[in-house]
């Protein structure tokens, strides 16, 4: 059974996030209250928070804030909106960077790093847009049908990590279960 909330979710909400942590959280309040109004499933509001955090984190970590001309907006831009077909779409602008938004490969003991891995996970698709004023866009797009409550089931074989288990044999399951009775 697919959600349609096209209609009862605001078309589009955006606002004003400061250029560092101090707004990240006030964003995700505001979606998560937004999105529940419309009647948003509780697991798309998840995972929609979720990216908004990771992306705001990102471009405040990696991106610079908006130019003056632009800052009547503030520093950066969260923006979603639900499309005609239900998707939501979550948008993060900042004012650039000196490096691209790509997943990257952190080791096992690193602190960071894997934010776009677990967006790719989440996200049904996302990309990155470039406008002629330097500003950078991450998009996300969710998915919000029965496909994506049950996401958080597979969660874990979705997000990838090194393998941390190299020379240590496999356990077969079925066997420790006929040894345990």
């Amino acid at each position: 059974m697919a959600l349609v909330v096209a209609q009862e979710v605001p078309t589009s909400s955006s606002m004003a996030v400061p250029h560092g942590p101090a707004g990240v959280g006030e964003a995700r309040h505001r979606m998560r209250d937004q999105l529940r109004t419309g009647g948003v499933a509780d697991s798309v509001i998840d995972d929609a928070v979720l990216i908004l955090s990771e992306l705001l984190s990102n471009a405040c970590r990696h991106g610079r804030p908006l130019s003056d001309a632009l800052r009547g907006d503030g520093d950066v831009r969260a923006a979603w909106r639900v499309d005609t077909s239900g998707q939501l779409v979550v948008e993060v602008t900042d004012g650039g960077g000196p490096t691209r938004p790509v997943p990257a490969t952190p080791s096992v003991t690193a602190r960071g790093g894997r934010g776009l891995n677990i967006v790719s996970a989440l996200a049904k698709d996302w990309g990155v847009r470039d406008d002629v004023r330097g500003e950078v866009t991450v998009w996300v797009v969710v998915q919000d049908n029965v496909e994506s409550a049950r996401r958080h089931d597979d969660f874990a074989t979705r997000v990838a990590s090194p393998n941390v288990s190299a020379g240590i044999p496999e356990l077969d399951f079925a066997d420790v279960f006929d040894e345990l009775g």
